[in-house]
């Protein structure tokens, strides 16, 4: 399947049940997404019962597969809140003409999705005007593709004298290794397997600091946010204390088997894998590099790229109602 047809496809079924969701599960209860093989803090206070005892309802945890699917039992009503719900899904569900909203930065991991470069060229970021004529694997329409035309635009790489070509990063991964291509983009597993074979132009924090952010988010339909803002804002203070726990680095040995445990995987694969993840404190989500303009920009931007690949059909004006900060605002005072 194509990555258009996939999209597309999305966007159909977002489409037909978009504004269909109550705001509250029955009972009382609520319904929240969440990744199994992506080990978080927040799954601490998921084991330890926290969510329930400190919001005062009864939290039911959901696994999914794709940021898709969230955004699809988001619509139908199945499901109340999404953890670390990628951005690519969102966007297109939001441009689809979904009612959702992005409500905390759940992840940051800039250095989990990059662009590298053969080390046969021996090219790096004070001589990358030398790719120039060269063959480039990018996976068309995705947060990765986003990354590689800021990346060029940076640094001044005209894209008309590049053979860009689509391809999975698995795909790019294995051509760059038998030196059939340039240079190739991509994340997770293929991207380290990249890195066997070349070198990266631009640090995650480099990229960063050109708005070239690499994040899930927080998600949850506009009317659950508008209607359980308090509700919400208990969640959000429960996972940023979490965060704050893992972050202080005093607690990492009592966390990490839980984290683990409930991601699914085993201790050594947990600890690689969450080494390369950010948790933005509460200020650090709101300030403009985040929630405070930043995170708006990037929807904006990915959104633009879909469409110029022909993913979806068109982006919104403006993504500013696709990001709710009140919730967290709310979190902070409490």
């Amino acid at each position: 399947m194509t990555i258009k047809s996939k999209l597309m496809g999305a966007v159909a079924g977002v489409a037909m049940i978009a504004g269909a969701a109550p705001a509250m599960a029955a009972d009382g209860e609520i319904t929240v997404a969440y990744f199994l093989e992506w080990p978080m803090p927040f799954e601490y206070a998921k084991v330890k019962g926290t969510y329930d005892k400190e919001m005062g309802v009864k939290v039911n945890w959901v696994s999914f597969d794709t940021g898709t699917a969230m955004s699809a039992a988001m619509a139908s009503g199945d499901v109340q809140i999404s953890v670390s719900q990628g951005i690519p899904p969102f966007v297109v569900a939001a441009s689809a003409g979904q009612d959702i909203q992005v409500v905390d930065v759940a992840v940051s991991y800039s250095e989990n999705d990059n662009c590298v470069v053969s080390s046969a060229l021996e090219i790096d970021k004070e001589s990358a005007g030398e790719l120039a004529g060269k063959k480039v694997a990018v996976p068309l329409g995705t947060a990765a593709h986003y990354g590689f035309l800021g990346q060029m635009a940076h640094f001044g790489v005209d894209l008309g004298s590049l053979e860009i070509v689509d391809m999975a990063p698995a795909e790019s991964a294995a051509a760059l290794a038998q030196g059939s291509i340039d240079m190739a983009c991509g994340w997770g597993g293929a991207l380290r397997r990249m890195k066997e074979h070349g070198n990266i132009l631009l640090t995650g924090a480099e990229k960063e600091e050109l708005g070239l952010l690499v994040f899930d988010a927080t998600t949850a339909p506009a009317a659950f946010v508008a209607e359980e803002g308090e509700l919400l804002a208990k969640f959000l203070k429960v996972t940023a204390d979490a965060n704050a726990m893992w972050n202080s680095g005093d607690h990492m040995d009592e966390m990490l088997p839980v984290i683990a445990k409930d991601a699914g995987m085993d201790l050594e694969d947990a600890k690689a894998t969450i080494a390369t993840f950010g948790f933005p404190s509460i200020d650090e989500q709101l300030s403009a590099k985040w929630l405070g303009g930043g995170t708006q920009g990037f929807m904006k931007g990915v959104a633009d790229v879909f469409v110029e690949a022909g993913s979806i059909d068109s982006a919104l004006d403006s993504y500013e109602n696709a990001v709710s900060t009140a919730p967290l605002m709310a979190a902070k005072g409490m």
